[in-house]
Parts: structure tokens; C-alpha cells; sequence
């Protein structure tokens, strides 16, 4: 392979502009959890939801694209497609909630039985009523920000992607002030933190929480829908690839903060849009595989997990996170 390819201004910038796509699930994923876990819900299932939200997604804008709305729909399916991620998602959220807040159930085990149904469920539904090859949807287009998107290099990478892309990067904001200034924000925080305390202040520990799980599973099951409906515009078993476990382990290297999330969630997509990359080129340079395809594959994944031994600490966890709280016995 020829890496002065590699280091040429056009190939940089085709890196990071994907690396930056690449992100969006993973950090929806991210940003979910973290809203969950600050409430001290530690819900593992995340890649069982991304699944479930994945094909809801995928399912209802192929539905509307190629039956409703036939020929008039534009990207209106797709949109209707991301709303269908997220109640999916929330619906996820709902039976980690009943599982883990209502009955006290381990919630690590929980979270497990989540993945499998979650996982299951999707492409036992996927293989029943969309298994096709020729199963696509049409997405969304690639919207510049006028004027923005003209700035030489930084207009390239940032400012001419979909419209998940903006929406994703609001959200990390949306996020960050939701939980730190708003009143919600402040009970979620503090059912992490001393649900005795809060329920003493008159807190709902169970209702919160209960909401917390919800929204950020809602989170979770759109970083599904995004990737299957706006990114790779098909559905296929295995589709998710491990972004949830990823997801996970990026909540602890951004130390619970959503704006540590965005560093992680680009770290990965950098990572991944590297490995294809590289694959391409080998491939044309050589005509076969110098580098094994597999060792390619792995590299998102271990340089993720560099990360996270880098930042091992847990300053920032919520004391309470993985507890069910039952009123008086603390």
C-alpha cells in the first residue's frame, strides 16, 4: 500500500468527514446512557436496543417509502423512520426500567437479557418480514450549511452532512445543559447520587428513574435508526457490530460528561473510517489483502479500548449507579 495516499490533504479530510458520520450512532448510544446511568440505572442492553431501533427504523421508512407514500414521500419516511428508532428505543427502556426499578432485578443481568431479546427479536423479525438483499431505503441527502460550508477544509469536515449529523452535535449541548441547569436534570442527578436524600426532598426516586431509563434507551434505539435508515440504508443480522458495547465503555472514558462523549464517539468513527480505508487501498494497490482484513476490522475496537485503560478512572460515576433503591433500608 502506498501511504503517501495516506497523508495527502484530499485523503485527511475524506477521514475525518467519515470518521465524523461514522460517530453519530455510537455517540446517540452514548449520550443516552449517560442520561440513564446519571440517574444510577446501569443499563447494558444497549446493543440489543440499537437492534431493536435499527429495525423499527429501517422497517417503518421502508414501509412508508415503498407503500404509504409511494413516489411522494421525499425524505419524510426516513424522519418517520428515526421516530420509530426512538419509541422502540423508549420501549426498550420501559422493560429495563420494569426489570431493574420495579422488580429490583440485578441490573447487569437485566441489561444482558436485554441484548439477547433485543438481538433476537430483530433478526427473527428482520429474517420473517424483510429479509432481502434488494430491501433499501432511499436516506437523506447531504444538506452544506450555506456559507459555512465553503470555508477551505473546515467547511468540507464539518459543515456538509445529513441532517443526523447537526441534530447529534446539538444534542451533546442539549444533553450537557439539560442535565446540569434544568430542575430534571438536577432530580436525575440526584437519584444517582442519594436517592434517600432526594426522596426525602420530596423526589420520586422510582418515577425518575423510570423516565431517566426511558429517554435514554428513546437516545439509544435513534443511534439504531440512524445508522440502518440515513447511513448504511439497509438492515442485515449482526448490523450493529458491537456499537453498543462500545457505547458503553465510552461512558466511562467521558467520565459520565457528555462533551468527553463527542471525543470518544470520534475517536471510534476516526477509527473505523480508517480501517475501510485502509482496506480499499491494500486492496487496489495489490490486488489482494497485505494486511489482513480482520486485524482492519479489530482496530476501532482496540483503539477504543486503549482509551478507555488511558482513562480508567471513574471520578464522575454516580455513587449509587447499579443500586436499586428501596425507601428505608439505607
Amino acid at each position: 500500500m502506498d501511504w503517501n495516499t495516506v497523508f495527502q490533504w484530499t485523503f485527511l479530510i475524506a477521514l475525518v468527514t467519515a470518521g465524523i458520520r461514522l460517530a453519530v450512532p455510537v455517540l446517540l448510544a452514548v449520550l443516552g446512557e449517560i442520561i440513564t446511568e446519571r440517574a444510577g440505572v446501569l443499563n447494558l442492553g444497549l446493543e440489543g436496543i440499537m437492534a431493536v431501533g435499527g429495525l423499527a427504523g429501517f422497517g417503518a421508512a421502508y414501509y412508508l417509502e415503498n407503500v404509504v407514500m409511494v413516489g411522494v414521500g421525499g425524505e419524510l419516511p426516513a424522519w418517520l423512520g428515526l421516530v420509530a428508532g426512538m419509541l422502540a428505543g423508549a420501549l426498550m427502556g420501559m422493560l429495563m426500567a420494569f426489570l431493574s426499578i420495579t422488580l429490583r432485578a440485578e441490573q447487569v443481568i437485566s441489561g444482558i437479557t436485554l441484548v439477547l431479546l433485543g438481538v433476537g427479536v430483530s433478526d427473527y423479525l428482520y429474517r420473517e418480514g424483510l429479509s432481502s438483499m434488494t430491501a433499501r431505503v432511499t436516506g437523506m441527502q447531504v444538506y452544506p450549511i450555506p456559507l459555512l460550508s465553503n470555508i477551505p477544509v473546515v467547511g468540507d469536515i464539518l459543515f456538509k452532512h445529513t441532517p443526523p449529523v447537526y441534530m447529534t452535535a446539538l444534542l451533546v449541548v442539549g444533553v450537557w445543559w439539560f442535565l446540569s441547569k434544568t430542575t430534571w436534570g438536577l432530580k436525575i442527578r440526584s437519584v444517582g447520587e442519594n436517592p434517600a436524600a432526594a426522596d426525602t426532598s420530596g423526589v420520586n426516586v422510582e418515577f425518575t428513574r423510570t423516565i431517566a431509563t426511558m429517554l435514554g434507551a428513546a437516545l439509544v434505539g435513534l443511534g439504531g435508526a440512524v445508522l440502518t435508515v440515513v447511513q448504511l440504508k439497509l438492515y442485515r443480522e449482526g448490523i450493529m457490530s458491537g456499537r453498543g458495547w462500545i457505547a458503553v465503555a465510552l461512558v466511562i472514558f467521558a467520565r459520565w460528561r457528555p462533551g468527553l462523549a463527542l471525543v470518544g464517539a470520534l475517536l471510534f468513527g476516526i477509527a473505523d473510517s480508517l480501517q475501510y480505508r485502509i482496506q480499499a487501498l491494500d486492496q487496489v494497490s495489490r490486488g489482494g489483502g497485505a494486511i489482513p482484513y480482520e486485524f482492519l476490522l479489530m482496530l476501532p475496537y482496540i483503539l477504543t479500548i486503549l482509551a478507555l485503560l488511558v482513562r480508567v478512572r471513574r471520578d464522575g460515576q454516580p455513587a449509587e449507579l447499579g443500586r436499586p433503591y428501596i425507601k428505608g433500608a439505607r
